[in-house]
């Protein structure tokens, strides 16, 4: 019975080893950015801090494997469980001291976790197991546990219980590695009683974090945006946050702000209107990303449209935007229209499989923060969606800020040109951005603004709609590369140019 429950731990510790691991590098990209170097640097500190806590592990007394294995199961279970509830207050009340708080955590864990495997080993071997089966079963149930939560992790515990409930869920399970094998080896123990009390008190506190994670992420939420959260959810994909100050929405995905329902409409009158009104004979639009349903809302307005196609990913993002009361006066109920079909798909794989052509094409994906992003700007998806657009037809991206993101803005500009496509970049100033840049592209070598606006807007009109085009003397053209699948340079352009501006 010791020797199932041993191996049972050993299952239980791998899985929690790696747990933590991959909450502190999904936790750092979601707060930082840049998910590559995130996991690269996370991984390569936990790795290297597990060795130093095998090589620490030689200094413990034959006598005493047993209690610090104890002790090491109920250290590792109370600092990983808090670890990222601990991560997220401080990034979102404290924010200078993050990044050594990050790899504080994970150095820790790491170094503890490291002295679990050879810890049981040890035990085992006390227990007079041959060496040849004591190495087979543990690093057989070691791997298995990887395995189990690298499948769980990404499918089921971080979507659907978040990062923080994530946490305090695997410090409950090394916890009560921790308990059990205090019960079961209490004879072999000195102060056993003690032990089993700390673990049962561990394991409370860990499980009242646990039921107390919403109120946490909420508490940390309102520190990192400043104002009143109104939604807040975990999907397979992202993490949608809405917020209200007075009469002002705010919607964050992955803690970037999407829009401002102050001005959004600048954003989303200049993306839409100066190619459509450039078609007064389109019928069919596609709209890629965009789940806000904003600028669909711009779309309808013409009357010659009689049918939206909208894809994107995330179907917890269309039906907020579909059943949420003050989100749905803020689109117009665009995403119920009869004119309007939704589909959640992933939109590389959807162009691929879909044969319909398009008399114009919007784009309005999130900006290129990471590799996942950076592939939707990347030449070959552009290619894509040159497929589906009409000879005569125009597609227009929006494409970051060419002032605070210039090599990013004119990156995508170039990728654009290597699909075989004509470019019109242009600019409008949003105040919650600032100045922000689209890119108007077709098939068609012609395009010329067209002189006034079809519909009514709040922002756009004749004169201002042609000014888009204009680019001052301080935001030259760049020659930049274009975004390459293989290289996926775009994203680091991108990260480049905003820390400069955080900077």
């Amino acid at each position: 019975m010791r020797d199932r429950a041993l191996i049972l731990s050993v299952l239980i510790v791998a899985s929690c080893g790696l747990g933590y691991e991959l909450i502190g590098s999904a936790l750092a990209s979601y707060l930082l950015g840049d998910s590559i170097l995130q996991f690269s640097t996370v991984i390569g500190c936990y790795l290297f801090a597990m060795g130093v806590g095998s090589w620490f592990s030689r200094y413990v007394p034959d006598d005493k494997v047993l209690d610090r294995f104890i002790d090491v199961e109920l250290l590792v279970g109370l600092v990983g469980g808090l670890s990222a509830a601990l991560l997220f207050l401080v990034f979102a009340w404290v924010a200078a001291p993050f990044r050594a708080a990050l790899y504080v955590c994970v150095f820790l864990i790491g170094l503890l976790v490291g002295m679990e495997i050879p810890l049981v080993m040890r035990i085992f071997n006390q227990q007079r197991t041959e060496f040849r089966e004591l190495v087979s079963k543990v690093l057989a149930f070691d791997y298995l546990g990887a395995l189990a939560v690298s499948l769980v992790f990404p499918l089921l515990l971080a979507p659907y219980l978040g990062l923080l409930r994530t946490g305090f869920l695997f410090g409950i399970l090394n916890a009560s590695v921790s308990l059990w094998t205090a019960w079961l080896f209490r004879a072999h123990l000195s102060r056993a009683a003690d032990k089993v009390w700390r673990a049962t008190l561990v394991m409370g506190l860990l499980a009242v974090g646990f039921g107390l994670s919403g109120q946490m992420t909420g508490w940390a939420e309102r520190g990192l945006y400043g104002d009143q959260v109104i939604h807040a959810e975990t999907t397979p994909y992202q993490r949608l946050v809405v917020t209200r100050w007075r009469d002002d929405l705010r919607l964050h995905i992955n803690g970037n702000l999407q829009f401002s329902s102050r001005d959004e409409h600048r954003y989303h009158e200049a993306l839409v209107h100066p190619g459509l009104d450039a078609v007064p004979w389109a019928r069919n639009v596609l709209v890629l990303g965009g789940g806000d349903g904003l600028a669909v809302r711009e779309i309808l307005k013409h009357k010659n449209i009689e049918h939206i196609t909208l894809v994107d990913l995330d179907p917890a993002m269309t039906r907020l935007f579909s059943t949420s009361a003050p989100l749905v006066e803020l689109n117009q109920g665009s995403l119920k229209n009869p004119r309007v079909t939704v589909i959640n798909a992933d939109a590389g794989a959807w162009l691929e499989s879909n044969a319909h052509v398009y008399d114009f094409i919007v784009v309005d994906f999130p900006d290129p923060t990471n590799f996942g992003l950076g592939r939707l700007y990347s030449t070959p998806i552009f290619r894509l969606m040159a497929r589906h657009l009409s000879e005569q037809g125009y597609m227009v991206v929006q494409s970051t800020s060419p002032y605070f993101a210039p090599h990013s803005f004119w990156s995508i500009n170039a990728t654009l040109k290597e699909a075989g496509l004509h470019t019109w970049p242009y600019h409008c100033y949003v105040p919650s951005f600032g100045d922000w840049g689209y890119i108007l592209a077709g098939k068609r070598a012609d395009y010329t603004p067209p002189a006034r606006v079809s519909v009514p807007t709040r922002y756009l009109d004749g004169p201002t709609l042609k000014e888009l085009f204009h680019f001052p003397v301080d935001m030259p053209a760049l020659e930049m590369p274009p975004n390459r699948l293989n290289e996926q340079s775009l994203v680091r352009y991108f990260d480049e140019d905003w820390r400069k501006v955080i900077r």
